[in-house]
This record gives C-alpha cells, structure tokens and sequence, in this order.
C-alpha cells in the first residue's frame, strides 16, 4: 500500500531505518529523476559502486510505501543532491540471505537433486539403448568419443562454476550489475568455444577419431555419431551455463524443470529412433541432441521473469574478471578431465588383467558410484550457491549452519549407499546384467566389496571442495580435486599394479579417497565459518576486476 507524500512532509530527524542514523551501505536503492519516470544512477562516497537511489527532490511529490524509512542525501554528483532524499529500494527479497536455512537448504538441494539425478539418469538409459539394441561396437564408438566430449565440457564447467560462484557473491551485496556482466561474459565466451571447437572438430574429424582411438571398424560409426551429436554441441553446453546461473538468482525449479523435461524426451526418443525406427546409431545421436536443446530452450524462459536479477549485455569490458573467475572453477575442470584419464587407465589394466569382463563389471561398479555421488554432487550446487551468497552478505552463522547440513545429509547418503552396496549386491548387480553373465556378477560382487569406502569419505570430500570453491579459494579446492581425481589415483595404480601384483589394484582408489579426505578435513579446519574466517579470506582475497 502507498501514500502519497510531500516534501514537507520528510522534514525532521533523519536516519538510516535503524533509528541510530548513519550510512546505510548495505541498503541498495533505485534511482529516479524528479519526475519519478526516468532511472539514473549516483555515486555517493558512501554507497557502494553502483548502488541506486530514489530521488524526490524538493517541490515534488512522491509515491511511496507506508513506513518507508528516509534520510537527505548526504552528497552525490547531481546539482540538485543537497535538495533530495534517499529511499529503500522497493525489490524482492533473496530468501537465501533472509528466509531460515534448513528450508533454503531443501529449496535449493530438492530441485537440484531432481535436476541431476534425472540428467544421470538419461546417460545410463542411453548406454543400455545402444548396448542392447544398437550393439558393443556402437557402444565402443560412442565411448571413444566422450573424452573429447568431456573435455569441452570441463572447460565450460569450469567457466560457468566460476562464474556463479562470482554472480552469487554480487547477488549477496547487491551488485546486480556487476552479477548480470559476469553471465553476459561467460555466455558469451561459452558461444566462441562452441563455434571454434565445432567448426575445428568438423574440419579435422578424421585425424581427431583417429586419436581417440577409433580404428577401421569403429570409425564409420564414430563419424555417424559424432557429425550428429556436434551440430548439438550448442545446445548442451549453452545448457550447462543457463543451468547454474539460473539457479544462483533463485530459480531453481525451472532449471530443474529442463533437465527432466531433456530426460523424458530422451527416453522416449531412444526408444522411437533406436527400437522403432531402427535407425542404429544415428538414432542414439539424434535422440541425445534434441534432448540437449530442448532444456536449454525452457531455461531461456528465464529471461521474461521481470524480476530477474541477471541481465545479458552484449557489450561487456573488463574482460579480466571470467579468467580470474574461471580459475575459481579450476577444481571443476580438473574433476572432469581426470575422469577420463582414470577410466582410460582402469581400462588398459582390466584388459590386461581380466578381459572384456573386468571392463563390464567395472562399468557396473562406475554405474552405481555415479548413483550415489551425484545425490551429493547435488548437495555441492546448493551449498555453492548458498554460500558465495551469504558470503557476500557477510552472514557468517548462516554459512556455518547450512555447512553442517550439508555434512550431515552427505554423512547420511553415504551411509545409506554403504548398506546397499554391502546387504543387497546381488540384487542391485543383477540389475545391470543378465542373468547369463555370471562370471561378470561374481565379480562386480568381488569388486564392491572391494571398493565400499570409497562411500564412506569421497561424498564429504565432494562438500569440502564446494564449500572452498564458495568462499573464493580455487587453490584450496583445486588442490583436493586434483589429489583425488588424477594425482593419487595414477600413482597408486601404476605403484599397485607394477610394483605389487599380488595385490588387487583397484584398492588404489579407495586408499587415493582416504588421503584426500584427510588433505580435505585439514583445509575445512583451516577455513571452517568461525569468527577469524573473513580475516582470512581478507589476507587471501585478490583485488577486485
């Protein structure tokens, strides 16, 4: 409800709202000219860089909301400052900064976990499509080509984790600006990528398979595949960007909405171009394209939300700040890329050792780790976008509690994913395989069994990382990502599978987890959310782009 209200009116004893008077910084404000039509911005010493004010000046009148605190403009750079008003800008809330944090907490993880589980979901159900109805050689086809595919989306990964780290502290100091440039940049620099990688991967696509491994039997198939699936290449990683950054200005369902929305589509359409039309392996890359754009076409409904924070500016400067961003996201990027340097080598070393039925089993075993570390992957994208915002705001008691949700709820799906794994294998294994690949389940069984801590500590390990690369420290973080993702796990494999061949190798991974599980504890000690924590962050922190 409004009044309206003169100049007369706002005479008296002015304050900031708090009845103790003073600069209200962390107050952000519109500006508007005399006529209360026209937006305009000021720089007063004591506001913030790029903070708004709402200008009634003297002879004028003002609509404004009843029990609106005022204050005289104490100095600005317009002739007519001494004569005008400061009001509170009138927007809507952030219910991350405001509203209680277990609710924030499961406002945030739920859409999050849906949104996840479903995009996991859909990788799963398209390598049952083409292993059952298209073939092991397709299936080898389009695992030749994913490193390549999960190289390009580490780095846009690491842009945009980057980048909405960045985005979420502006959006807790109220740095709309500043939070929409560093979109518009990362959107922009993902669009360049897509087309110079697109464009060079098509141009040089025999001599790329080739590396990739692809031979005379395998390549036709790899090209089928891959001229398909890049001419998508677009949509998926413009998907990832809007994805993220849509959440961190508080829209968490609608993102959630487009990842399920690609996964149904891509059930069906698996089923349609691989099972009923037959079209074979162009069918599986058809499917997966037309899933990849359509998510990224519902998120764009983002930009006719009129009370969206981000807006998207073709004309950007300081070009600075994605790089110093992008190096945040580092610990995302060395996450992506040592998956597929791991799973190559855990391949050469199952064929050496086992044959075609240590590769399947331990497909199974990567299958069901995914399951269970992407439910706390999901905790990671809440407790990132909580966190850099809060952290902005400077609400230190409200990072510190909805870190210790995180922790908690980690603790409790690595317990649950433990009891599984350990109680009911069988029945989960022969859920992936038949029934006839006895000796395969035997020993997917074995190497469970074998493998179970990694549960116990690699979740929480997976909240640490979130956490520091929350608080803006990509050294920090990028050093337990790289530890646990490539370092410890190439060298404990090649020590274990040379040195002791007595000695299963795969053992080499969960004691990898455990040394980066105590490196992990050792940095969120260092930097748990206590009264010394922003001190430090100080001494760390790089000056602002």
């Amino acid at each position: 409800m409004s009044t309206r209200t003169s100049w007369s009116s706002f005479k008296g004893n002015w304050s900031n709202g708090t009845g103790k008077g003073g600069h209200p910084r962390d107050s952000p404000q519109w500006v508007a000219s005399p006529n209360r039509k026209t937006i305009v911005t000021t720089r007063a010493p004591y506001l913030r860089k790029n903070s708004h004010l709402f200008w009634p000046c003297k002879g004028q009148n003002a609509f404004l909301p009843r029990g609106t605190a005022l204050e005289p403009m104490q100095s600005g750079n317009s002739n007519n400052a001494r004569n005008c008003l400061k009001i509170p800008r009138m927007t809507r809330t952030n219910p991350a900064l405001t509203d209680p944090v277990l609710s924030s907490f499961f406002r945030l993880w739920l859409p999050s976990l849906a949104g996840i589980m479903a995009m996991t979901t859909a990788n799963i159900v398209d390598g049952i499509f083409i292993g059952n109805y298209v073939g092991a050689t397709a299936l080898a086809a389009v695992t030749l080509i994913i490193p390549f595919l999960g190289i390009l989306f580490g780095v846009t990964f690491m842009l945009t984790m980057g980048g909405t780290v960045r985005a979420g502290k502006y959006i807790g100091e109220a740095d709309t600006a500043a939070a929409g440039a560093i979109f518009s940049k990362t959107l922009l620099a993902v669009v360049v990528l897509v087309l110079l990688v697109t464009a060079s991967g098509l141009l040089l696509e025999t001599y790329l398979l080739r590396a990739l491994g692809g031979n005379d039997d395998v390549l036709p198939l790899m090209q089928t595949y891959f001229r398909i699936i890049m001419g998508f290449a677009w949509a998926h990683l413009l998907t990832v960007v809007m994805y993220f950054f849509v959440r961190v200005d508080g829209y968490p369902a609608l993102a959630a909405i487009a990842l399920i929305t690609g996964s149904a589509v891509n059930l069906v359409l698996d089923y349609l171009f691989i099972v009923h039309f037959q079209w074979g392996i162009a069918g599986a890359a058809w499917a997966t394209g037309i899933s990849q754009a359509l998510p990224f076409l519902v998120l764009c409904g983002y930009f006719f939300f009129p009370q969206r924070r981000l807006v998207f500016n073709l004309r950007q400067t300081k070009w600075r700040e994605l790089f110093t961003s992008a190096f945040n996201g580092l610990s995302e990027f060395i996450n992506e890329i040592s998956a597929s340097i791991i799973a190559l080598l855990l391949n050469w070393m199952f064929m050496i050792r086992l044959g075609v039925e240590g590769v399947a089993a331990i497909t199974v075993v990567n299958y069901m780790m995914v399951i269970g570390l992407m439910m706390i992957f999901s905790i990671g994208d809440a407790e990132g976008i909580f966190i850099s915002q809060n952290y902005g705001a400077g609400k230190l008691h409200r990072i510190r509690r909805f870190l210790l949700i995180c922790i908690s709820l980690a603790l409790l799906i690595s317990s649950i994913s433990i009891w599984l794994l350990l109680c009911h294998t069988h029945v989960l294994v022969s859920a992936f395989l038949n029934a006839e690949d006895q000796d395969v389940i035997e020993l997917t069984i074995g190497l469970l069994r074998l493998f179970w801590p990694v549960f116990a500590v690699s979740g929480l390990s997976l909240v640490i990382t979130s956490y520091l690369t929350a608080l803006h420290l990509p050294v920090q973080s990028s050093i337990i990502a790289l530890a646990r993702s490539l370092v410890l796990p190439v060298i404990l494999l090649l020590t274990l599978f040379h040195a002791f061949p007595e000695l299963p190798f795969i053992l080499a991974i969960p004691m990898a987890e455990v040394i980066t599980f105590i490196l992990a504890l050792f940095f969120l000690a260092r930097f748990f959310p206590n009264q010394t924590l922003f001190r430090k962050l100080d001494a760390l922190k790089p000056s602002r782009l």
